[in-house]
């Protein structure tokens, strides 16, 4: 198909990529005051960074204003350095920050109230990739669960859907099939960005937890990840590409068969 002269001076592909500044960066830069005076617990993993791929933890330590107190880690770790898909990792200690990390891909996957017992406000800070079956918005869910139990706030930095938030497709997940890897009732191809997730599962399915959602400015829905200059950084070992996110909704169906993905 070919463009007209018009469609070429607005069609963000053909020309400079639209400028989105993330919910971290605004949490770091503009509305910091949110956790003035508070012990913060951060969960995050590789994908974790800003326009200038500088990690959240190192980001979050060495702020001036920000208590960092613990780091919690999802699959595959906050540094993106454990590749196996479904073993188990331990808590750990961060070599850069010294923080202590809490693995909530260990013998629970839900912070425990000893976990938290130095924290007030657990902040999440994670790359989605638009498929209800992966696992880092539902650590996202478990922790809006446990703060609403222990009495925490949560802080959801919100990041773009990479395959855009006006597709939505596939089958609505039958509840008594919920697992980590899909705990609500929704599509396979949700269209939902991370914080948006947070306020759906907040509100519709009843955690109710004290939650704040750090939007993000120059977003829209139509918008895919390579048309943003939102940095990506593989959220998971087997998820390298834009591409391999857009695909993930058909092909992930298979992990759950004897037949090879490959």
């Amino acid at each position: 198909m070919t463009l007209t002269m018009e469609e070429k001076v607005q069609s963000p592909r053909a020309n400079n990529k639209v400028h989105v500044t993330l919910g971290v960066e605004k949490l770091l830069k503009q509305q910091s005051d949110l956790l003035d005076g508070a012990r913060v617990g951060l969960i995050c993993n590789q994908a974790s960074v800003d326009h200038s791929f500088h990690h959240s933890a190192d980001l979050f330590n060495d702020h001036k204003t920000i208590n960092l107190r613990a780091l919690f880690g999802p699959q595959h770790g906050i540094r993106g350095d454990l590749q196996d898909n479904m073993i188990e990792s331990d808590h750990a200690t961060d070599k850069r920050t010294k923080l202590p990390i809490y693995s909530l891909y260990s013998e629970t996957r839900e912070p425990t109230e000893a976990m938290l017992r130095d924290v007030d406000v657990l902040v999440f800070d994670m790359q989605d990739v638009g498929c209800r079956i992966y696992t880092f918005v539902y650590t996202m869910a478990n922790c809006m669960r446990a703060a609403k139990k222990y009495g925490k706030r949560v802080v959801v930095c919100d990041r773009p859907n990479p395959i855009n938030g006006n597709g939505v497709a596939g089958n609505v997940l039958e509840p008594e099939f919920a697992s980590f890897v899909g705990q609500f009732p929704m599509p396979t191809r949700h269209g939902m960005t991370p914080g948006e997730l947070a306020q759906f599962f907040n509100k519709h399915f009843n955690i109710d937890c004290d939650l704040d959602v750090i939007t993000m400015n120059g977003w829209q829905r139509e918008l895919w990840m390579d048309e943003t200059d939102a940095p990506w950084v593989l959220p998971s070992p087997n998820m390298p590409t834009v591409d391999s996110a857009t695909v993930f909704p058909g092909t992930v169906h298979f992990e759950g068969t004897q037949v090879s993905e490959g």
